[in-house]
């Protein structure tokens, strides 16, 4: 199975639900998903004050590309903040956040299996 086909659509038609994690301040809008795989491409929104500490450092099993389209979040392991314009290629298993957003950050990411 892959993402599902779809044409030109107003992505504000997909509503932001929470992330895994179940924190409220850290939500996504997925725009297509495989099931089978569980990639995605989604929108995902810290709200402002929000911080993914609890989830702890990630690593997927999957590549992912993201680019941050409004704000900003601090990687707190890097200790490095990333604002609006730049992008992040990564590929499995590479070691990433937590966050911790001031203002809030919104991206747009790419997950997919090589």
């Amino acid at each position: 199975m892959s993402k599902p086909e779809h044409e030109f659509f107003p992505v504000s038609d997909i509503g932001f639900t929470p992330c895994p994690g179940d924190d409220p301040a850290i939500t996504e809008r997925v725009l297509a998903k495989d099931p089978a795989t569980g990639v995605a491409t989604r929108i995902l929104r810290y709200a402002p004050g929000a911080d993914s500490t609890p989830m702890g450092v990630q690593r997927h099993d999957f590549w992912e590309e993201v680019y941050i389209l409004e704000g900003s979040f601090t990687d707190i392991t890097l200790g490095r903040t990333f604002t609006a314009g730049m992008y992040a290629c990564r590929p499995p298993g590479m070691p990433h956040g937590p966050w911790r957003t001031d203002e809030g950050v919104v991206t747009f990411e790419v997950r997919y299996r090589a």
